[in-house]
């Protein structure tokens, strides 16, 4: 009986420990207040999540507490749960948004367009990085959830690239979402968005050859997220036409565009060791860029704990462990922040560059010559 007695009480002390991830809750009202207030308003969303949360970022810190790695997956309810339910609430947030606007008298169309970007914000800052955490989990239900918010963006085949692609080959010249150094972020954008669509199409086509199939067989992804994407245009175009699929389309285009600029933070400039004959040492977790920083750490669901996923992609996301300057790079800012900062390429140099000198002497004093790995970076060989 006393076990019965304590368990409610465990339990609420379990949902007040996952309360501060769950911060990207009230980003959904703020859509809402713009869509019916319009004007300025519509902009609250980006306000928010770009300068409001990074400003509370600076002041709330940093920090390096570590959940333990054998805590049971009973004690997590309360943390996977935001990750579930945020799919169906970001579903009716878009749909529902491009219902009342598109009905509403009292809206523009670039105050529409406006609140939509804040919209891209939303689906591309919170749901992909929630679509990562569900893709990597072993519950098929799961994956699907990660599957049906990546068709929200319209960038489906993200999952193939990034689990069959970026995982295996992160700080190579295989990987298109491996910013190379001093290259700034509007280079970077166009090259990884076509590289990575060719690259992760032939790592589920090789897959399949290993298999003896072709790729056009039914167990490609490919169809489950053609038929995903296509499932969501048509709902656009149901409730509003093709001013409803403008709408979609955009809020997807910025959340590609948020994705994006997180891949080209994580690993800017860090490259693993060439070993010869095209073989390269193991991912090491100072082939990721870090941050502790409390806020944004919450906003992401620990994404920032980035060297721990890529040495344990599975770990969910309470778990990641943080790991120090002695193991690993650190930014200088949260991911939210340094965004802003990528954007302008000179000040994104002037932050970074040095730091991935230092870098290079900390965990690389033996090589002198860095000019065969700033290179221009070749696409993955045909058929790897």
């Amino acid at each position: 009986m006393a076990t019965i007695r304590h368990k409610p009480r465990r339990d609420i002390s379990h949902f007040l420990e996952a309360l501060p991830f769950w911060l990207s809750l009230p980003v959904i009202p703020v859509v809402a207040i713009g869509a019916y207030y319009g004007g300025w308003t519509v902009l609250l969303v980006p306000i928010t999540v770009l300068y409001l949360y990074s400003a509370i970022d600076f002041f709330a810190g940093l920090n390096f507490a570590d959940a333990d790695i054998n805590t049971p997956d009973s004690a997590l309810k309360w943390y996977r749960m935001i990750t579930v339910i945020w799919g169906p609430m970001q579903f009716v947030t878009i749909f529902g948004s491009i219902y009342y606007v598109t009905t509403s008298t009292h809206l523009g169309l670039l105050e529409q367009l406006g609140l939509f970007f804040g919209i891209g914000i939303m689906s591309g800052t919170i749901g992909i990085v929630y679509a990562h955490e569900l893709m990597h989990q072993k519950p098929k239900w799961e994956r699907w959830l990660g599957d049906i918010l990546m068709s929200m963006a319209l960038y489906s085949h993200f999952r193939s690239e990034h689990l069959l692609v970026h995982h295996r080959y992160v700080g190579t010249p295989r990987d298109n979402a491996t910013a190379r150094y001093n290259e700034g972020f509007h280079r970077f954008f166009p090259r990884v968005v076509i590289g990575s669509a060719g690259s992760a199409f032939r790592a589920e086509r090789a897959m399949l050859a290993r298999k003896g199939l072709h790729w056009s067989h039914r167990t490609n992804p490919y169809w489950r997220y053609a038929a995903l994407q296509l499932a969501m245009l048509a709902l656009a175009a149901l409730i509003a036409g093709w001013l409803g699929v403008l709408l979609f389309v955009t809020q997807a285009c910025v959340a590609i565009w948020q994705l994006e600029l997180v891949n080209y933070m994580e690993h800017y400039g860090l490259t693993r060791r060439h070993l010869g004959d095209g073989r390269y040492e193991h991912a090491q977790p100072h082939h990721s860029w870090n941050s502790a920083h409390m806020v944004s750490n919450w906003l992401m669901i620990n994404l920032q704990r980035h060297s721990d996923h890529h040495h344990r992609p599975d770990r969910r996301f309470p778990l990641l462990q943080n790991h120090g300057p002695e193991a690993a790079p650190q930014l200088p800012m949260g991911y939210t922040y340094m965004g802003l900062v990528a954007m302008v390429p000179p000040l994104w140099r002037r932050k970074m560059n040095p730091k991935v000198r230092a870098w290079r002497r900390q965990f690389y004093p033996d090589i002198e010559d860095w000019k065969p790995y700033n290179k221009a970076r070749n696409p993955m060989p045909k058929g790897s």
